[in-house]
């Protein structure tokens, strides 16, 4: 009996160590694309980037908002110009958002993952675009319906494509949701925190770091809105404006991440 017991237990065991290694991220796809160190996010706004050194600066811009309402899918595209130097390295963002009016809800149904899938897909047609980033604030009731898109489009991209995500810093933190979603980074967005901006910065600024493996590869600041950590120099950086880049704020930028 007691030997019996031996060979459960350490089956178990054997179950439980596959079952952590498959959690723990290896694949970072955004590196295998050589992406810059630095990338900036252009939003919906005219943004002339010209000036940009595609060696050291990439652009993840927003390419479409979509808008879940009922079990439709409601598709607006960038309006705004971007101007980029032919060569930048670019991530297309989609911007996804729920109808928060109660008999316009989503239904979170399988048509409607479809056509996410599809049109999210759709902006890898743009020119120069080589990656994929989803904004997409879910509350809890949506996060099966997150992770369920998440994989319908990982199975369906290049195997070469990389998928960004953005993070509330609070997920990356104390929240456990994101370790098996099928991205290449969840981007903590270690700014505008609202009622969490103190306790998340004095967690960072004491030299502690985000407890998600995929919250460990990259992190979002902005400009005007500087976060002291410790992370290495290697960390891949996004970086919010609250106004339209110019030239002498990739100055500002170099200073702050160095070269």
């Amino acid at each position: 009996m007691n030997e019996r017991k031996r060979v459960v237990v350490f089956a178990l065991l054997i179950v439980l160590f596959q079952s952590s290694c498959h959690k723990a991220p290896t694949r970072n796809r955004i590196d295998e694309n050589h992406f810059p160190r630095v990338i900036l996010w252009a939003w919906e706004r005219p943004e002339d980037l010209q000036f940009l050194d595609p060696q050291r600066f990439a652009v993840a811009f927003l390419a479409q908002t979509l808008t879940l309402k009922n079990d439709d899918v409601i598709y607006s595209p960038r309006h705004q110009p971007l101007k980029l130097p032919p060569n930048a390295k670019l991530i297309a963002v989609t911007r996804i958002e729920s109808q928060k009016i109660t008999h316009e809800r989503p239904l979170l149904s399988e048509a409607q993952r479809r056509q996410l899938v599809e049109r999210i897909k759709k902006t890898l047609e743009l020119p120069n675009v080589s990656a994929l980033q989803l904004d997409f604030d879910a509350v809890t009731s949506e996060r099966n319906f997150y992770q369920q898109l998440l994989d319908d489009l990982r199975q369906t991209l290049p195997d070469n494509v990389p998928i960004s995500m953005t993070a509330l810093a609070s997920f990356c933190i104390g929240d456990k949701w994101l370790t098996d979603l099928p991205v290449d980074e969840a981007v903590p967005m270690a700014f505008r925190m609202g009622t969490d901006s103190d306790r998340i910065k004095n967690f960072l600024t004491s030299g502690n770091d985000f407890r998600d493996g995929l919250c460990r590869r990259s992190y979002g600041v902005a400009l005007d809105e500087p976060v002291t950590t410790s992370f290495a120099k290697e960390r891949r950086v996004y970086v919010f404006n609250s106004r339209p880049w110019v030239q002498s704020d990739l100055a500002v930028l170099e200073e702050r991440f160095g070269k």
